[in-house]
């Protein structure tokens, strides 16, 4: 695909709205939709074309990415008379990146096929600061002439893009993703929780270890701001919930245990019983702050 495609972009949150951007910055046409159109002001400041529905964007793109937050969301959009499935132009490429179900992920590719057009189900990770600096991890699922066609737009939002197999694969992919931190989350707050516990400066703690074994994606970069109070979402709780649903539903059909994913999530919805559904995912740590105990 050249500069000269034009791209329609669904979705404009915490992620989708830099990752939008990118696309621009690139050269390409990009018309723009989300239900809330202030979010997707500074895009159309930027250059993109403001369309109205969903259809507009399906009827007047060659490629349409979306970025949703829910599966429901998902269905609403492709699914239906004016979803993307029935109004995009036949020879269209449709690219899912929201973290979604892999059974819904086949689907979409199933009735894309029947209509003439190349679905692609391509979740990511690295929240907002892989977002902003275009260093995204993209898993990718659908066919091989398929994601070579969209190689170009890929490298445009992420530095790590691998196709993983066929329709499904990618979401399969986010959900071992998913499963990784749920329990990397558990150990970050226990750290960091153990430094404070034994007199320790827990930032002089994490400079040491998050270069050793224990290194890794949120010790580097949400364990700091575990240390500092600061829960603004780079991934947010209710969506990380989400996904840990998903993963936890799949895992239980292919008959595996994952005792770690089913304890993260039993926390984490904890804390949104306590309001915290959009705070980031961050916010595990105020948890183990509330269920501290002290010794006599």
């Amino acid at each position: 695909m050249t500069q000269a495609t034009t791209i329609g972009f669904i979705g404009t949150g915490v992620m989708g709205k830099s990752m939008c951007q990118h696309l621009l910055d690139a050269g390409y046409t990009v018309n723009v939709y989300t239900r809330t159109k202030s979010k997707a002001q500074a895009l159309v400041t930027a250059g993109a074309n403001w369309k109205d529905s969903v259809k507009e964007i399906a009827t007047d793109s060659d490629v349409i990415i979306t970025i949703v937050g829910f599966p429901s969301d998902v269905e609403e959009v492709y699914f239906g008379e004016k979803g993307i499935i029935e109004q995009a132009k036949t020879g269209s490429y449709l690219i899912d990146m929201t973290t979604s179900d892999p059974m819904l992920a086949e689907t979409i590719a199933q009735k894309g096929k029947e209509k003439g057009l190349h679905s692609l189900d391509a979740p990511v990770s690295g929240g907002d600061v892989g977002a902003k600096n275009g260093s995204l991890t993209i898993m990718v699922g659908g066919q091989q002439d398929d994601y070579q066609a969209m190689l170009p737009i890929f490298n445009r939002l992420g530095s790590n893009v691998i196709r993983q197999g066929e329709a499904g694969a990618g979401q399969h992919t986010k959900m071992a993703n998913q499963i990784t931190i749920a329990s990397n989350m558990i150990g970050v707050s226990e750290a960091i929780m153990y430094a404070k516990k034994s007199g320790l400066d827990p930032s002089s703690v994490l400079e040491s270890i998050s270069q050793g074994a224990a290194g890794s994606w949120s010790l580097r970069n949400l364990a700091p701001r575990m240390t500092e109070g600061d829960d603004r979402p780079g991934f947010y709780i209710k969506h990380f919930i989400k996904d840990m649903t998903i993963a936890l539903s799949s895992a239980k059909r292919m008959g595996l245990l994952t005792p770690g994913l089913e304890l993260s999530l039993e926390l984490y919805q904890e804390l949104e019983k306590r309001g915290e559904a959009d705070s980031g995912t961050q916010a595990l740590i105020k948890w183990y702050q509330t269920n501290v105990r002290h010794r006599d």
